[in-house]
């Protein structure tokens, strides 16, 4: 019996475009965030789905809510899905962070959730899901940080190649046996690809 998870990471937002730390602010989709998920959700037209979950950010949430309105799902929000809090760092750009706090700005805390502390609450959030859904089909839409510490711990592959992922990307994973995740599709952007037959 397979479970399949597909993760999605939220659309565009202005902070997006300005690259400043979003973290748990809630930034609003932009027009153009609005238009991704709008061509997001048309991926699932003639696709069946069992559940959607996602961070309660509105960014995640609206997101999620564009799915639901094809899908006819409702969306289940679960506050361990939001983003790694940055602390002190939301909002401001990398420039922003070297001028006020130096070029070791990493090395400082700055209230700043832990990758620890992030990984137990979307660990019991994914495994929760997982009981739950047995054999079906789930959409989990989140954000970008943290599903890059989703992706590196289910595929033990601590490597780059989880970062950059885009805005409405579209991940599937599917579960075998306990623990055994395997991906099948990686940071998919098909759905905004002007020739895309959906």
């Amino acid at each position: 019996m397979m479970t399949t998870i597909a993760f999605i990471r939220h659309g565009e937002t202005d902070w997006n475009i300005e690259r400043r730390a979003q973290g748990c602010k809630d930034i609003p989709l932009n027009d153009n965030g609005k238009y991704q998920a709008e061509r997001l959700a048309e991926r699932f037209v003639d696709e069946k789905w069992d559940a959607i979950y996602a961070s309660p950010l509105l960014r995640a949430y609206k997101t999620a809510d564009a799915i639901s309105g094809i899908t006819g799902l409702n969306v289940l929000a679960d506050d361990r899905l939001r983003e790694i809090s940055f602390g002190e760092t939301e909002g401001t750009t990398e420039s922003e962070r070297v001028e006020r706090w130096g070029e070791n700005w990493m090395e400082l805390d700055l209230g700043r959730e832990s990758n620890e502390d992030a990984d137990t609450r979307w660990k019991a959030a994914l495994s929760d899901i997982v009981q739950k859904h047995k054999g079906e089909k789930v959409l989990v839409i989140t954000h970008g940080a943290l599903l890059v510490r989703i992706f590196k711990e289910l595929l033990q592959d601590d490597t780059d190649r989880w970062y950059g992922l885009n805005n409405t990307s579209f991940s599937i994973f599917n579960l075998k046996a306990e623990n055994a995740w395997t991906c099948e599709l990686f940071n998919c952007q098909r759905h905004l690809e002007k020739s895309a037959t959906i």
